[in-house]
């Protein structure tokens, strides 16, 4: 049987470079996300140059029921997956209130909802196989409040608390799950969709090769949350000794992605 490694938002970022990475370690993909074009590229590439099996579903996690349609497009196809790579994911910057609601609706759906989702319609199979591995892109702004990411912030502390709570669940099954929490990353799309002036955030922007890293620590090895840097680690730390209001105080300065003074940062 031929398994397949599954990685949502897939087209661009970090998705494009881990589908690139798991590609040169000769796993089969099912590349998902919202552009056929720059999916069947990616395809076509990596089917090129690495000699494998590269399905394209095209889908739009933020659509009510998106898991549900990329996990049929699987059963259709016979395609098992071995590795679920829940990388899609986008924020919104600037003061909670003024988010635009459609959007901030949107982003619920892809950073929670889709994880979720597509997760417990593989983990069965998985657990039936005893053998699998759920890995999802979380964000070291899951281990507090953002101020102007109260949304992003919040999206992501699920997302670090669900593969906390499965990492328990799944003992014993053969099944793994962990979470690789990287802080800021260069990904100039990213801060574009956001609105997120990337020049004020006062932390170290790392490349998204950390994160490939990271990903192959987990594999590697029996860590849950995986924190990419050294500078991550010691952030996430020092938490443990300091005041929350304090922490949360630190992450707006770091991210300077709050609205002051009337200005959408």
């Amino acid at each position: 049987m031929s398994f397949y490694t599954l990685i949502t938002g897939a087209s661009t970022g970090i998705g494009r470079r881990l589908a690139e990475e798991f590609a040169s370690m000769g796993d089969n993909l099912v590349l998902v996300a919202r552009s056929q074009d720059k999916l069947e590229t990616l395809a076509a590439e990596l089917r090129r140059s690495c000699g494998i099996e590269v399905q394209v579903c095209c889908q739009d996690l933020a659509e009510v029921g998106a898991a549900l349609k990329v996990f049929g497009f699987c059963e259709e196809r016979g395609l098992p997956i071995d590795k679920l790579v829940n990388c899609a994911g986008f924020s919104i910057a600037g003061n909670f209130e003024r988010m635009d609601e459609e959007t901030f609706v949107q982003m619920v759906l892809v950073n929670m909802v889709a994880v979720a989702a597509l997760t417990r319609r593989f983990l069965p199979a998985m657990r039936a196989r005893r053998r699998g591995v759920v890995i999802n892109i979380a964000s070291l702004a899951g281990f507090q409040g953002v101020p102007g990411m109260a949304g992003y912030s919040a999206s992501k502390a699920f997302v670090v608390n669900l593969t906390e709570a499965l990492s328990v669940e799944l003992q014993g099954t053969g099944v793994r799950i962990f979470a690789v929490c990287p802080s800021f990353l260069d990904n100039d799309l990213f801060y574009s969709r956001a609105g997120h002036d990337r020049s004020r955030i006062v932390t170290p922007v790392s490349s998204p090769e950390v994160v490939v890293k990271a990903v192959h620590r987990g594999l590697d090895g029996k860590q849950v949350l995986i924190l990419p840097t050294v500078l991550d680690r010691l952030m996430v730390f020092v938490q443990r000794f300091t005041p929350r209001k304090i922490v949360v105080l630190l992450a707006d300065i770091f991210a300077g992605a709050r609205e002051r003074g009337g200005s959408n940062g």
